[in-house]
């Protein structure tokens, strides 16, 4: 006779990395979703029916990328803390080509724009025209105003002007 199966035990301390990045869990990055809002939200929130998908594909969240059974779910989904952490992530410009060449040494910093997120709108209001509105926020420091120094670099200065 052989011996009882036994379970395949993980690496200590690795649980929570093998959990992370499964296929089966995973979620299009916001760089995509970004993509996607800008592009085609009102085809996503259109969409045909689909067998296949929960809610044979008629009520998907843009900023969060999934799809709901039913009109109720989705409104719940909207006041979750999941939905509201996805919109806060959303709010920063996505990481792209150009900042990474510029963080390597091929150029200089640019400080990635924040903008505006707005829960988007439901499918009558799709119909009838209204958008998911991204939005930047003006930053509060112009080019022409010199942000706040500390007293040492302001007497430095003043020194060099007399």
């Amino acid at each position: 006779m052989g011996m009882v199966q036994k379970r395949k035990k993980m690496h200590y301390g690795d649980t929570h990395l093998q959990r992370r990045w499964r296929v089966r869990n995973r979620r299009r990055d916001l760089d995509q979703i970004d993509d996607d809002m800008r592009t085609r939200s009102a085809e996503l929130i259109n969409q045909n029916v689909d067998l296949e998908k929960p809610g044979f594909a008629q009520f998907y969240c843009v900023h969060c990328a999934k799809y709901f059974i039913d009109d109720t779910a989705m409104q719940a989904h909207f006041r979750t803390k999941v939905h509201k952490r996805r919109l806060k992530a959303l709010e920063t410009e996505p990481y792209t080509i150009e900042e990474s060449e510029r963080a390597a040494g091929r150029g200089s910093f640019v400080k990635a724009k924040k903008r505006t997120m707005e829960t988007q709108p439901t499918k009558e209001e799709v119909i009838a025209g209204k958008r998911i509105k991204v939005e930047e926020i003006p930053s509060t420091v112009d080019a022409d105003d010199k942000p706040s120094t500390s007293k040492a670099k302001r007497k430095r200065e003043e020194k060099m002007e007399t």
